[in-house]
């Protein structure tokens, strides 16, 4: 987009939180073999969603598992098969995302899809994983219009390169800070001083508080945030799935650690993750090291030490936080269910910007 008059990226701003660069696409695919899908769901005056599907690489997923955690920052959501998850440490199916009441239909259709794949027919037991936010305020949300079709597309739709941004998929009716909200995605890449691997992040953001950028208030300044008035019904509500995969060999124990981290990029935002949010970080690594296949009796892993990991918890939490601005900069205005809801003012948000924000200069990664 015309960087200026519409939806564009945070760099677009000059918004480029943190200290490490990007991958090439500045995305979640930028972690090799990481594909995004989305279906996009807009039927007349009232019906605004969708589903996003992130699949960890391009094989079945039962059979060639990937280490994983989940970490819950305030749990007002529903996040189907998150137990096992934990209980195991592993995905066994792709990550769904959708509306709050067409979790349970979405996790059904992953189901027969995941069993119609070749290798699966003695599969009885399975866990599909589908995270959500609550986009009633802009979709009739009671119709659960989510379809088996809808989720198959999206399996479908799955590519790496690069990943549609704003109002598509999951991201089609959800709003953030009083603003349009939506999918974002960002990425970051270590130098090789330390380890050079990749940490990209999705989010589906939903949720509210006092908007910030690089420090900036935001929010603030355009009068756009939770406690504004003494009657706002649901101050800094919502909610936000953050998705985070990287190819550094990471046990399931380390991937919570790193998981936990992204919530701290979701903090610099603004949030506050009110009682009615739901905020929930999935992470997962692609490292051929330390996956994980079906039936083996014995699993010989290669993973990275403890010691190894403070570098990528600075990546995921500047991934994260530049996920979230990507989410609502490329957001557009959305009329549905009767509401209409605003993208944010991009050129008012340029001019608190330049009052707040110190421009960065260089924009290389420290080679230590």
């Amino acid at each position: 987009m015309d960087p200026a008059g519409g939806a564009v990226r945070a760099r677009d701003l000059g918004v480029a939180p943190g200290i490490f660069d990007p991958g090439p696409l500045n995305a979640i695919t930028d972690v090799g073999g990481v594909r995004v899908g989305h279906a996009t769901v807009v039927e007349g005056d009232a019906i605004r969603t969708g589903v996003t599907a992130v699949l960890p690489h391009g094989e079945n997923l039962y059979l060639d598992r990937v280490p994983a955690a989940i970490h819950v920052g305030n749990g007002f959501g529903k996040l189907v098969g998150a137990t096992q998850v934990r209980e195991l440490g592993e995905l066994e199916t792709p990550l769904l995302l959708t509306s709050t009441l067409s979790v349970f239909r979405a996790a059904d259709v992953l189901v027969e899809w995941m069993l119609e794949q070749p290798g699966m027919e003695e599969v009885r037991s399975l866990n599909p994983v589908v995270g959500e936010t609550n986009d009633g305020v802009l979709n009739a949300i009671r119709r659960r219009p989510i379809t088996a079709a809808h989720v198959r597309a999206a399996l479908a739709s799955a590519r790496g390169g690069p990943v549609p941004e704003g109002c598509v998929g999951a991201g089609t009716g959800t709003v953030a800070f009083g603003w349009k909200g939506g999918i974002g995605t960002a990425s970051r890449a270590l130098p090789p001083s330390l380890g050079g691997a990749s940490v990209g992040v999705l989010v589906q953001s939903n949720f509210g508080g006092v908007l910030q950028v690089m420090g900036a208030p935001v929010g603030r300044e355009l009068g756009q945030h939770a406690f504004r008035a003494e009657l706002d019904p649901d101050p800094g509500g919502g909610s936000i799935l953050i998705v985070v995969a990287t190819d550094a060999p990471l046990s399931d124990r380390n991937l919570g650690r790193l998981a936990a981290r992204a919530l701290f990029g979701l903090a610099r935002t603004g949030s506050s993750a009110a009682s009615g949010s739901g905020d929930y970080a999935v992470a997962f690594s692609t490292s051929a090291s330390v996956r994980r296949p079906s039936g083996a009796r014995r699993l010989v892993t290669t993973e990275l030490a403890n010691e190894e990991t403070s570098a990528l918890f600075q990546a995921v939490i500047e991934a994260t936080e530049e996920a979230i601005f990507n989410s609502l900069f490329t957001a557009e205005t959305t009329a549905g269910n009767g509401r209409t809801v605003e993208a944010i003012p991009l050129d008012r948000v340029r001019e608190v910007l330049s009052r707040y924000v110190v421009p960065r200069r260089g924009g290389r990664s420290p080679q230590v």
